[in-house]
């Protein structure tokens, strides 16, 4: 073989290596790509303090408005379970599109200025860094915490979603008059398996319930599964048929406790003081009856799968990589800004 055609030999050679490498680069980082998602301690190079300062903010907050701790703990309920943990319960409503959080399903969310000022303090450390979905979904587990309840080890790398889902917030979110079975398979389509849910809705040991979610039980006639001594305290609180929706008129979840998260929610429920038909349903129905005696009996068996089914809602669906965007406020799009 002559020595021009060794030499076009070598370079065809080279040029067929080199398109195999940047092929298999090319695939590597396709594959990379594909496989971003949430991690532990996300932001450990971006924002080292980040966490750190959501969980201070948490504190003083919770310091001075003990409620917000029950308004996190039903944000990451009404974001996570609505297709996306992608903080689309935080939009405010377009000229175009009504928000979720100003949806009827939606009724008594609140508070959601404190979530604004998480990251007013987050901005200020790392700008344009940390999501509000991850700020949405740690404030919870900090306001766990506050509430006396598991820390909660959580992944982040949330990215925002651009859009509320507000007309289709109803196919994901049960109400509290659903079916035991409707609640279950709603909860199982992202994950959640029953003592999931059984755990998940001990969160209604904290808290409080307006009356208009619940004069349906004592008028015109009073349910007759209800504890007779609940009854008086439910009629005290509840005296008109028809509440005023803007009325401060609630009952305490649980009033022996109702600024703690514990297991005496389940006691309460077996012992039929349940505020919300679904509570009444959840220590009847004989899918989620032996849950909820077992955790009754354990506050640590309650504790380990309520850590369980936060941290499978928190996971859901998340927006990662380059998907969706960091907000650089919570209750509007970038696009919008």
């Amino acid at each position: 073989m002559g020595s021009k055609a060794l030499f076009f030999f070598a370079i065809l050679s080279f040029s067929v290596l080199f398109s195999l490498n940047l092929n298999l680069a090319f695939a590597e980082n396709e594959e990379t790509e594909e496989q971003v998602g949430l991690v532990m301690n996300f932001y450990k190079d971006t924002c080292p303090q980040a966490e750190e300062v959501i969980r201070e903010q948490v504190k003083l907050l919770y310091k001075r408005h003990k409620n917000t701790a029950f308004s996190w703990l039903r944000n990451i309920f009404h974001d996570c379970a609505v297709a996306s943990c992608d903080a689309s319960l935080l939009l405010d409503s377009t000229r175009r599109s009504l928000s979720e959080k100003e949806t009827d399903r939606s009724f008594g969310l609140r508070n959601f200025r404190y979530l604004d000022t998480i990251k007013e303090a987050v901005e200020r450390e790392c700008p344009g860094v940390v999501s509000c979905s991850d700020i949405l979904v740690l404030s919870a587990r900090d306001g766990i915490v506050a509430l006396g309840g598991p820390y909660i080890l959580l992944k982040t790398g949330r990215r925002d979603g651009r859009k509320s889902r507000a007309e289709v917030l109803e196919q994901y979110l049960p109400d509290h008059n659903e079916s035991m079975p409707v609640v279950l398979e709603r909860f199982a389509s992202i994950g959640i398996d029953t003592p999931g849910v059984v755990a998940l809705l001990g969160a209604h040991s904290v808290g409080r319930t307006h009356c208009v979610k619940l004069v349906h039980r004592l008028y015109p006639e009073v349910d007759p599964v209800l504890n007779t001594d609940h009854v008086e305290h439910m009629l005290h609180k509840c005296p008109d048929p028809i509440p005023d929706p803007k009325a401060v008129q609630y009952v305490r979840n649980d009033r022996g406790t109702p600024m703690k998260l514990d297991n005496n929610y389940y006691r309460n429920i077996l012992d039929n003081k349940g505020l919300l038909i679904v509570d009444h349903q959840l220590a009847t129905d004989k899918r989620t009856k032996p849950f909820v005696r077992k955790m009754a009996k354990s506050q640590d068996y309650f504790f380990k799968e309520f850590a369980r089914a936060i941290t499978i809602l928190s996971e859901n669906n998340p927006l990662t990589g380059t998907k969706g965007e960091i907000r650089k406020q919570c209750n509007v799009a970038n696009k919008l800004h």
